[in-house]
């Protein structure tokens, strides 16, 4: 018998039936050839009962076919039955998307079992029409992934998140960038001692700045963002390292996208059809850097500090040049460590966390204090 590629699925008892009719063979007959009963062939004629690989090499020896004829018709067979409504292809496209499991875990996404309600979810949150687009995520943002790329499926979940959330950050004052200095000075007073980061939230609603807290997802490597929304600048920070240093430079560095209107830059503008290495930094970038780093801690001052003491960075030395700045010492410890000049295992002390000063005084979504999906 030549071996048969149908055009069409069906049982594969409907095939054998015609089989047994061309050569006049009763089902007796086959079950005879076969060395089974009679009731067995019936089921697997009937669609009752499938092929097995043992009777697959059974009916192809008694019609001269391959056993991967029959197995490729019973396995055929069976997806026919299967709902052909691309729901595993629809849920891998929404979990190609964005971490849809840990985006349901922080309440960012209603969960349900209907694919259709899940990708209106999405989509949704994302703000967009389909998922054949892009978020629209005009924004400037501190990160450990390469700047040469679009930001990551978590990265963006994290921005969507924030863009949904900032308007319920309170503002008392409209913003103008004429104001950064008066605000940085009054930022500055508050950098000596940790417990004074409660306040830091309400100050900067006093210069028109929204400000966030949401932890990080899993792998976002983001520390913070800056973006305008509505003429507002929203500044968040991610609090991915629990450290007085690391707040207060992330906090600096995005205010400086804002004083530079950083935060409205697209995707299309951040991402360079000029190849860079892969740690290099775009000039924002560079420049929110050197802002973060002199708002502070002038410059000539860490250097005069630097060059008059290294190597010998005692903790009583840091304290005092600590103090005549009017910053915490870790502040200190954190650009000693950036620049190279102690190790990141000495002088850890200083280096104290923060995160539970600040998330009771600030609009914060993570560590507890999950906030719903339509918040």
């Amino acid at each position: 018998m030549k071996e048969l590629r149908p055009a069409e699925v069906s049982p594969p008892g409907r095939l054998l039936k015609r089989e047994l009719d061309a050569r006049g063979w009763s089902q007796t007959d086959l079950a005879e050839i076969l060395g089974r009963t009679v009731a067995v062939v019936n089921e697997i004629i009937f669609g009752k009962r499938g092929i097995t690989p043992e009777t697959a090499r059974g009916l192809a020896d008694a019609f001269g076919t391959s056993a991967e004829f029959w197995l490729n018709r019973e396995a055929s067979y069976k997806l026919s039955l299967l709902r052909d409504d691309d729901v595993v292809s629809r849920r891998s496209r929404l979990y190609a998307k964005a971490p849809i499991r840990e985006l349901i875990r922080r309440h960012w996404l209603e969960e349900s079992n209907n694919v259709e309600v899940l990708e209106r979810e999405l989509l949704d949150f994302l703000a967009v029409d389909s998922l054949d687009s892009v978020p629209e995520l005009a924004h400037a943002a501190r990160k450990s992934t390469h700047y040469n790329e679009r930001p990551t499926v978590a990265q963006q979940a994290w921005l969507c998140r924030a863009r949904q959330l900032s308007p319920s950050a309170h503002i008392s004052q409209p913003y103008s960038p004429k104001r950064v200095p008066a605000l940085l000075r009054e930022l500055h007073g508050l950098a000596e001692a940790p417990e004074n980061l409660r306040l830091v939230p309400r100050v900067l609603s006093n210069y028109g700045i929204r400000f966030l807290i949401i932890a990080p997802l899993a792998g976002t490597k983001i520390d913070g963002a800056a973006f305008f929304q509505n003429d507002f600048p929203v500044v968040i920070v991610s609090l991915r390292y629990d450290r007085i240093d690391h707040f207060w430079y992330t906090l600096m560095h995005e205010i400086g996208h804002v004083w530079h209107e950083d935060g409205t830059l697209l995707d299309e503008d951040i991402v360079s059809d000029k190849e860079m290495p892969i740690r290099a930094k775009p000039d924002y970038e560079q420049r929110a850097d050197d802002f973060a780093s002199n708002a502070l801690i002038p410059k000539d001052s860490m250097n005069d500090f630097i060059l008059r003491l290294r190597p010998l960075f005692s903790a009583i030395r840091v304290q005092r040049f600590a103090k005549t700045m009017g910053v915490h010492a870790g502040i200190v410890v954190g650009q000693l460590q950036h620049r190279a000049e102690i190790k990141y295992s000495n002088l850890r002390r200083f280096l104290v966390p923060v995160r539970h000063i600040i998330i009771g005084s600030a609009l914060t979504d993570g560590w507890g204090s999950e906030l719903p999906a339509s918040f």
